[in-house]
């Protein structure tokens, strides 16, 4: 008997189990709302960043010249710029003033300024100097005016090396110009472009606030629809903690499994992004960060009462948490308040695993601590969602029994 009651109970509790995963997709799909952030935003927004951000680099910055010098090395110096594929030279200003103006009104992005001394030092052999004005609203355009300044600059010192040394041959002249030889080699992003960089980040990110708006929005139409604004409705397949936990967790895996493999894998793929991960180490990484995620936002959905209220409360979070991951600002700059708090959130580990494991080729073995750390918050935020969740069960219960009293004593009036 106590057999057959035994393999009673555990038929029951997976029939419910399944029974709530059912209705939970069903929801997902019936809900406009839900389905718009489990699928809609986690397949427009990659295309839409990659494709802002398509172009890897600026090239071709407009930009006005300042030549006070008025000679051959000025003119051959300002050359040198405006052939380099980062800068345009788009106007000749008679003085500051006039290419002040111009950057006021965001016609040019940078300043180059020649002063009238510049062929004269280099004549008596003494160091001058080339200032360089850039708008700093947009540090990609102070990076480019930088970079093709620079490189002009090493391109006229060489030449001077060589006419002032007087050598007989050109390997004389290399090791003159050159006496150590080096090689700049970009590592993990050969392009040196924003979107090997962010786009990356910005996919996992994705994935967490999709996640918490779609939950957050379904436990705000759960109290919505209930007459005491209860997360867990009264039923018989409601009454276990792990039964309702695992149900709806497990619908939301299955919706962001395939999710996941869109945003990490076809997205990349289509914009040519460094891919270098095996799918293998990718695969095992990907699913405990979608584990702590789930979780997280389930503990984070109790909180919501109504439907619009996760998009008040997650939205915002979002340019945060991607500064304090440590990728747009060195991890070891971030002051150690921010840091910590920055270790409550799946993104912060799962941005800087996935960015090792796909564009590092990094093995599993190397994100270790990033791959333990997502257990760890899978845990702990599945315990806070079960004594969240035992808690709302009570309250239903307790609501269930206030409801038959009063109608019990209405029974009795009549």
């Amino acid at each position: 008997m106590r057999n057959l009651s035994l393999k009673h109970t555990i038929k029951q509790g997976i029939n419910g189990l399944f029974h709530i995963c059912e209705q939970e997709l069903k929801m997902c799909i019936k809900d406009q709302g839900v389905l718009i952030f489990f699928l809609l935003v986690p397949l427009a927004y990659p295309l839409v960043y990659a494709f802002i951000y398509t172009n890897e680099v600026v090239r071709e910055v407009p930009a006005a010249a300042v030549d006070a010098s008025q000679s051959a090395q000025s003119r051959e110096y300002l050359r040198l710029v405006d052939g380099s594929p980062d800068i345009q030279i788009v106007s000749h200003c008679t003085d500051m003033e006039e290419a002040k103006l111009l950057l006021k009104q965001q016609k040019i992005y940078g300043i180059i300024y020649i002063p009238e001394n510049f062929s004269d030092d280099l004549v008596n052999g003494t160091q001058t100097r080339i200032s360089i004005f850039a708008d700093m609203s947009g540090m990609l355009y102070y990076k480019a005016l930088l970079l093709a300044n620079t490189e002009a600059s090493l391109k006229m010192n060489k030449d001077i090396q060589i006419q002032r040394a007087g050598n007989t041959t050109d390997r004389q002249d290399e090791i003159t110009t050159q006496p150590i030889s080096y090689e700049d080699v970009s590592l993990y992003n050969p392009q040196d472009g924003f979107a090997s960089f962010l786009i990356p980040a910005v996919l996992i990110l994705i994935i967490q606030q999709t996640l918490l708006l779609g939950v957050g929005l379904s436990a705000g139409t759960a109290r919505e629809n209930n007459r005491f604004r209860d997360l867990v409705p009264l039923g018989r397949h409601y009454q276990g903690t792990l039964r309702i936990v695992f149900g709806k967790s497990i619908a939301y895996f299955l919706i962001y499994i395939i999710v996941a493999a869109y945003i990490l894998c076809l997205v990349p793929k289509l914009f040519r992004l460094v891919q270098l991960a095996s799918p293998t180490t990718l695969i095992i990484f990907i699913i405990p960060f979608l584990s702590a995620c789930i979780f997280f936002a389930m503990t984070c959905s109790c909180l919501i009462r109504r439907r619009e209220d996760c998009m008040m409360i997650f939205v915002f979070t979002s340019l945060p948490l991607l500064f304090i991951s440590g990728i747009s600002w060195p991890g070891s700059a971030i002051p150690s308040f921010w840091k910590a708090v920055s270790w409550i959130f799946p993104s912060t580990f799962g941005i800087n695993g996935y960015i090792r494991i796909q564009t590092m080729g990094a093995s599993l073995n190397d994100v270790l601590t990033e791959y333990r750390v997502l257990w760890l918050q899978a845990g702990i935020y599945f315990l806070t969602t079960c004594f969240l969740y035992r808690r709302q069960i009570l309250l239903s219960r307790k609501h269930a029994l206030e409801r038959l009293h009063a109608y019990r004593k209405k029974l009795q009036r009549v």
